[in-house]
């Protein structure tokens, strides 16, 4: 494992503050939920208040191959999804397109992380990306995982399968195949499902938007909104 990944993998194994960190996002959910069965009368400037800045789960890692925009964009973006999630199918078909132009502007930082909930099947799924991310094909990959806004079946999964899409895709295959079996990927793709659980994401897809959590995959509305809110407020 190179420096650089032991590096980022200890960044994210302090436990001090999980069980805070993990409630916290929890009472966040709740209040959403609360919130949003309220009348519009609700004093938003006090729901504001209660909202915890969980800005610190970005890495902003120059080596992280799972990732789009500056690192040091103004807004940060982390998508905890799986590759045999329908909602996160759809919400990479019908929202990424439009928070990848601000990444590509500069304006927004995006990383993805694998929360692996399905089994083995998405656990090879995310290994696989990762390992076509290590060829700078992890958002093309990524796209192909998705087809159409749908999620591959279990027959599209296989190693095999992942290996010759990597293939079409013009991927260095033997290089593929080893990258997405190495101890490294396996323990990257691991530290991903830790983090996700420890900060107490129990379904898929979850977000946070410029420290803001965002559970489902909501209408694009929701993301532009609050990603012009949070750059408005960088600046």
């Amino acid at each position: 494992m190179s420096q650089t990944t032991a590096q980022k993998l200890r960044s994210w194994s302090i436990p001090v503050g999980i069980i805070v960190i993990a409630g916290l996002l929890i009472a966040v959910l709740v209040l959403q939920v609360k919130n949003g069965s309220e009348s519009a009368s609700a004093d938003p400037a006090a729901s504001q208040q209660e909202q915890p800045d969980l800005s610190y789960v970005e890495a902003r890692d120059e080596a992280d191959v799972q990732s789009a925009g500056p690192v040091d964009a103004p807004v940060g973006l982390v998508v905890y999804s799986d590759y045999q999630c329908p909602f996160c199918a759809k919400w990479s078909t019908d929202t990424l397109p439009a928070m990848m132009k601000y990444a590509e502007s500069g304006d927004l930082r995006i990383e993805w992380r694998d929360v692996v909930m399905y089994g083995d099947d998405s656990h090879r799924a995310a290994r696989a990306a990762h390992a076509a991310g290590m060829q700078d094909k992890f958002w093309e990959f990524h796209d192909a995982l998705y087809p159409d806004g749908e999620h591959l079946q279990p027959d599209g999964l296989t190693e095999d399968a992942l290996v010759q899409l990597a293939g079409e895709l013009g991927l260095d295959t033997d290089r593929f195949a080893t990258d997405m079996n190495s101890q490294e990927t396996n323990d990257i793709i691991n530290q991903y499902k830790t983090e996700a659980t420890d900060l107490g994401v129990s379904g898929t897809p979850t977000f946070v938007l410029g420290g803001e959590p965002i559970v489902g995959a909501q209408p694009e509305s929701v993301f532009v909104d609050t990603f012009e809110k949070k750059l408005a407020e960088a600046e």
